[in-house]
């Protein structure tokens, strides 16, 4: 069965407040006495299922929408594509502001609004939108819009499987994850599907350039490498290092060991290449030297470095030697969830209470269905989420509060991967912390 979809809120005011309804999932509110924050149902609905994909978007297959306009006028939508008066199986993408209408994708497989209202580091503040143009194309293409009136395309980042863009440290600096796929596909014969992932990248605008920042991201890279090395059979690599590295049998009788050894060279160059991505290319090629048969080393590292000049390399403005310290001063998470009183006797006569932010708004959330019993009967108890959401408006940290006896791992899991339009004071996008009530209703 496939992920529950619920693709909140088309907001519609100038000033982003919350004006949110679903066409596809019916959405009831509720008040949280506490914190008095509108909490939103994911309802359980057949119209709603998604086929299981490691990425939630907004729009797949037609089906899914949301829209949002920015102060300065300029709306930003996704959703299905219409045939005449009928919805296609396709989706599409656009900004509009006053009677002009800029189209970015008219008939795309899937379209996505990952990050709206947000400073990426450009001095503007942008809607970041990736359309993946046709089922049978391997990458997303990130197309990142300025809000002014009129909109103007400040950059175009192409190859990634997916693009995420989060203040991953909360240091204040918003990077873009996504990774090589495009440079990989095909690799030594290898497609996307044979792969446990493709060489991670992690970029940032610096000064307005393009900076790929994978150095200062080590801890990262680190743990893929120990997943991979942990999946290592020692008498399988060594059976791999004595082969010729192309593994080009052509006895169909070896296919079963030429699968076995085909397993182990993709590990050994997701090693590899983690090393590679994250500045470290004497480690990469140790650990080459180590596992890779000996007379084909300098063929493949070769094919290793043209991979990577070809692809996200080709489109940064530069690379960071950097290694993040763990010393970076975090920025303030801002309270969403009380409301600043005016004082007795300080305050001005009439002044009323306020709330210290502009809440963040839903763009979507989705959460895996429950399967077993237990599972059922937690999804279908209120549950109250303690979100810490960036100033990209990506869920850093998500904590179940209340009766903890039992705890709902699966929508803890799922929370993780929701995204919003991040809470605001001032008008800058900030950091914050909310209080979310969940639950499935049928």
């Amino acid at each position: 069965m496939g992920k529950i979809c619920q693709t909140c809120a088309r907001s519609k005011t100038s000033d982003l407040s919350s004006n949110q309804q679903s066409d596809r999932m019916p959405i009831e509110l509720f008040r949280f006495r506490a914190a008095s924050l509108a909490l939103f149902f994911l309802s359980f609905l057949s119209a709603g299922v998604c086929h299981a994909q490691s990425h939630d978007v907004v729009c797949r297959d037609g089906s899914g929408d949301f829209e949002a306009e920015f102060q300065t006028g300029v709306k930003v939508s996704v959703g299905p594509a219409r045939n005449e008066e009928l919805e296609a199986r396709v989706c599409k993408a656009a900004l509009s502001w006053g009677d002009q209408h800029l189209e970015v994708a008219a008939a795309a497989s899937e379209s996505d609004i990952d990050a709206f209202a947000v400073d990426l580091g450009l001095g503007v503040p942008v809607a970041a939108l990736q359309i993946k143009k046709s089922k049978a194309d391997c990458c997303m293409e990130y197309d990142i819009y300025s809000l002014r009136e009129p909109p103007t395309l400040l950059r175009r980042i192409i190859g990634g499987d997916f693009f995420s863009a989060a203040d991953t440290d909360l240091d204040g600096r918003v990077e873009i994850w996504t990774d090589d796929a495009a440079s990989v596909e095909g690799f030594e014969n290898f497609s996307l599907r044979d792969l446990d992932f493709a060489p991670p990248v992690v970029l940032r605008f610096v000064r307005g350039r393009l900076q790929d920042v994978s150095s200062e991201f080590r801890p990262y890279f680190n743990q893929k490498i120990a997943e991979e090395k942990a999946k290592l059979n020692p008498q399988d690599l060594a059976d791999f290092k004595s082969s010729d590295g192309k593994l080009a049998f052509p006895d169909a009788t070896k296919a079963r060991p030429l699968s076995r050894l085909q397993s182990v060279k993709v590990k050994v160059l997701e090693i590899v290449w983690s090393y590679l991505y994250s500045g470290r290319e004497q480690e990469a090629w140790r650990s080459l030297s180590e596992m890779w048969p000996t007379t084909d080393i300098e063929r493949i590292r070769a094919a290793l470095l043209n991979a990577r000049a070809r692809g996200m390399r080709s489109q940064v403005d530069g690379v960071s030697t950097a290694v993040m310290t763990g010393r970076e001063i975090p920025v303030k998470i801002f309270d969403g969830t009380t409301t600043v009183a005016a004082t007795p006797g300080v305050a001005p006569k009439g002044a009323k209470a306020k709330q210290e932010i502009t809440p963040p708004r839903a763009i979507l959330m989705e959460r895996q269905p429950p399967m077993t019993a237990l599972e059922k009967e937690l999804a279908q108890t209120e549950s109250v989420l303690n979100l810490v959401i960036d100033s990209a408006g990506k869920v850093r940290s998500a904590e179940l509060i209340g009766n903890l006896q039992r705890v709902d791992e699966g929508l803890l899991k799922s929370a993780s991967n929701w995204k919003f339009i991040p809470a605001f004071s001032e008008g800058q996008p900030v950091a914050s912390r909310i209080l979310l009530g969940v639950s499935l209703k049928r």
